[in-house]
């Protein structure tokens, strides 16, 4: 009761001897559950085995005397095959019927293995012709087993189905499980002889599904930055807009955390994809800041400096109001969710923090950094702008006299010109 299926870590077990899975699987139950004297790793979490550990179930298991079936030229598939029909039923061919296809089985009467007794009497033919009780050619004994047996991969295998705490993130529950209980095992050798422990279903999806998203971040910050690289046809000024990237990351982290401090909202796959879409969002307004700058700085002639400032001064009224509207719009899904809505709670979280950090560092950050990176590409590249030059000239060039040639009739002319 209370098990949920989105919240499972599946400790599967696999290999040839089932006693030795059931042991291995006991040995981990109580690791994580404790004991009355011990306490485990997840006292409170809940865990189903699949199938039981319990081998107390009576059956029947029958062991092949090899050299008498050799003698009667008798192999272990066909006495197999032999007491299963008698026993249960055994499949022999197909039947086609008007289109449709039936299975056709040879099944043996009640009367053979109705008891230990019947079975053991029980007549096998053998390919000399002679009919022979099964007795003859096998050792008969009640023993106690397993409900059922799984395989996986053609292994017999154990399943744990753990389900951590609520306040316990799956992602921690994983890795304790890894460190203290499936390492130390492989640690002490109890694996040999092809037993194999390893975390399947919700854990191995989250794995995997981690990985995927974990690339798909850096593929859309590749493809952003190329695309604001042809936007403004240089390599450093779309530098500066991804910088708030990692910034505004920080931003979603923080509001994932003061959402759990009100309700539970683990970093789940959703949650994951908010980071996404925060690529996107956060390089908006660093945008605005950059490309007014440039425009100040090269068509304005203005210096660099001068230019920033008259940038986030008029920049600044459309980031705030960019910004009030998308957080006025994301609040009501973290804050007050409705049915259904809450499964988008951590996007809408990681979506505010990340676009509530970011607006400080456009307005604090990335003019400090374009400022810097306009500096050093001036340095690097060893070019001046043209406003720079003309402060040279008039700084460093003395002026030159002009030499004036005077003649009588301008002499003359300059004089009655005062005169009048």
């Amino acid at each position: 009761q209370g098990l949920t299926g989105g919240r499972t870590v599946d400790i599967e077990i696999t290999g040839p001897d089932i006693n030795q899975l059931v042991a291995l699987g006991i040995q981990i139950f109580g690791q994580l559950k404790g004991s009355p004297d011990v306490s485990g790793l997840m006292p409170s979490a809940q865990i189903r085995p699949t199938p039981s550990l319990d081998m107390a179930n009576p059956e029947m298991r029958i062991y092949p005397k090899f050299e008498q079936a050799a003698d009667l030229r008798m192999t272990a598939q066909e006495l197999g095959y032999a007491i299963d029909a008698l026993v249960d039923g055994a499949y022999a061919t197909d039947y086609y019927k008007g289109g449709d296809k039936i299975d056709l089985r040879i099944i043996g009467e009640d009367k053979y293995a109705n008891s230990e007794q019947s079975l053991q009497t029980v007549p096998i033919s053998t390919p000399s012709g002679q009919l022979v009780p099964l007795e003859a050619l096998a050792d008969i004994r009640l023993q106690p087993g397993p409900e059922q047996v799984n395989h996986r991969t053609r292994q017999r295998a154990i399943t744990l189905e753990v389900s951590p705490p609520p306040e316990m993130p799956l992602e921690l529950a994983m890795d304790m499980i890894t460190k203290e209980v499936i390492q130390p095992l492989q640690a002490s050798g109890r694996l040999k002889g092809g037993y194999r422990i390893s975390l399947e279903g919700t854990a191995d999806k989250l794995r995997s599904t981690w990985q995927s998203l974990r690339w798909n971040l850096v593929l859309a910050v590749v493809i952003t930055y190329l695309l604001m690289a042809a936007t403004f046809e240089s390599w450093v000024y779309p530098f500066v807009v991804i910088m708030t990237v990692p910034l505004g990351a920080v931003g979603g982290f923080a509001g994932l955390w003061l959402l759990n401090m009100w309700v539970l909202q683990p970093l789940d796959v959703l949650t994951m994809l908010g980071f996404i879409m925060l690529v996107g969002t956060v390089v908006n307004n660093p945008i605005l800041i950059v490309e007014q700058s440039l425009i100040h700085f090269h068509d304005d002639r203005m210096s660099i400096g001068d230019a920033v400032i008259e940038s986030v001064r008029t920049r600044i009224r459309p980031i705030f109001m960019t910004t009030i509207g998308g957080l006025v719009g994301l609040l009501p899904l973290v804050l007050a969710p409705g049915a259904g809505s809450e499964l988008y709670r951590g996007i809408g979280a990681v979506l505010l923090g990340g676009l509530l950090i970011s607006t400080v560092v456009t307005l604090v950050f990335v003019p400090s950094l374009l400022s810097v990176m306009i500096e050093l590409q001036q340095l690097f590249s060893g070019k001046k702008t043209e406003r720079s030059i003309e402060d040279d000239r008039s700084n460093k060039l003395p002026l030159q006299p002009i030499p004036i040639t005077e003649t009588v009739s301008d002499r003359e002319r300059l004089s009655s010109s005062l005169a009048s």
